[in-house]
């Protein structure tokens, strides 16, 4: 199988849409299935045959090196480039291009650090060099395709245009989206404009189409889930753990729960769904937990219910409080009695009293 030996990864963004998971930190790092998002991407990357990974890091650029090192607990050699000032994704590129060691004419994959995928990345880099592409994108078919950029292809799969997200059913030609992971030939990130924010999807892309570059599409809709919203997050988090999305980098089997070795759940409480409990968190007696994420030292007061909610770091939740599609903030109280459904977000810090919230909605 052809492999591509270094990667890309794209992990600057500021995660606005996931706050307040991403106030103290940032997206990538973000735990899923008990450990950082980043982590299942590495191990993927690495199962692929991939052996250099240079992360372009921006927002909370601190905290990723300190984890992961120089990457040889994980079998790579990792790079670690900051962005000064948001470039966009081809700028980020651009940036980290120094930092690669292929030839002009070597693939390089390139993966967006928000997007948990299923994607053959070995087919991916296959089809990059049979069909002698310039670029080669991942597509996934989607039921509706009207919050993406639609990529149509022809027979051969080779790319006939970049359409933004379509307004109006005629403007729907195809149910292929750009899913977010790529092979670039080298020569053509070494092609990107320096030092200034470029967009692949809005610049880099179209205008390699209008030059008559090669770039080709691959289907693949095994599994794909764009991690940008907490729910989507939550629910990312439970389908590793219950094996519906591959990850060699989840620690321990996939089923119903994971809990992390430190953690503590009463007898009688229930998990299901692909829960996640982390280390030092509680879960106390009648407690039922499904589908959700509790971070490391939380604590779930006894006959509590959480549902599809993610329970922030060294946060509280008091007895019989029930939470269904909430996020609670890391460090949070959020008294007993309380009912928290639709969306409803608890900012890092705050304090709800006992029986002061009976039911809100984003709506």
């Amino acid at each position: 199988m052809t492999q591509a030996a270094e990667a890309i990864l794209l992990v600057g963004g500021k995660g606005t849409r996931l706050r307040p998971l991403t106030v103290h930190t940032p997206k990538p790092m973000v735990p899923a299935a008990g450990v950082p998002f980043l982590a299942h991407q590495l191990a993927r990357a690495r199962a692929a045959g991939v052996e250099h990974i240079v992360l372009a890091t921006s927002y909370l650029a601190e905290v990723f090196e300190p984890y992961f090192g120089d990457g040889s607990a994980l079998g790579l050699r990792l790079d670690y480039v900051t962005e000064r000032e948001p470039l966009g994704t081809g700028g980020a590129i651009r940036n980290v291009a120094g930092h690669l060691e292929s030839a002009p004419g070597d693939p390089v994959l390139i993966f967006n650090g928000d997007i948990l995928t299923g994607l053959d990345i070995e087919a991916l880099v296959t089809t990059h060099v049979d069909s002698g592409a310039d670029v080669s994108l991942h597509l996934s078919r989607v039921e509706d395709p009207r919050a993406f950029g639609l990529v149509p292809t022809d027979a051969r799969g080779r790319v006939l245009a970049f359409l933004e997200k379509p307004q109006t059913p005629e403007e729907i030609v195809t149910d292929q989206i750009n899913a977010g992971a790529y092979v670039f030939r080298r020569s053509v990130i070494d092609s990107i404009p320096q030092g200034r924010p470029v967009s692949v999807e809005r610049e880099t892309f179209p205008g390699l189409l209008e030059s008559g570059a090669h770039l080709q599409g691959m289907v693949d809709s095994t599994y794909w889930l764009d991690l940008g919203t907490p729910q989507a997050f939550v629910r990312g988090s439970a389908d590793l753990v219950l094996g519906h999305a591959p990850s060699p980098a989840v620690p321990g089997r996939c089923g119903e729960h994971l809990v992390l070795p430190t953690a503590q759940v009463a007898q009688d409480a229930k998990l299901t769904g692909g829960t996640v409990v982390g280390e030092g968190a509680v879960i106390g007696q009648g407690a039922r937990v499904e589908g959700s994420t509790v971070l490391d030292g939380a604590v779930v007061g006894a006959g509590a219910v959480v549902r599809d909610s993610l329970v922030g770091a060294s946060s509280r939740i008091g007895e019989r409080t029930v939470l269904d599609g909430a996020v609670i903030g890391d460090g949070a109280i959020v008294g007993a009695d309380n009912e928290l459904r639709g969306g409803v977000r608890v900012w890092c810090g705050a304090r709800l009293p006992d029986g002061s919230v009976r039911f809100s909605s984003d709506q």
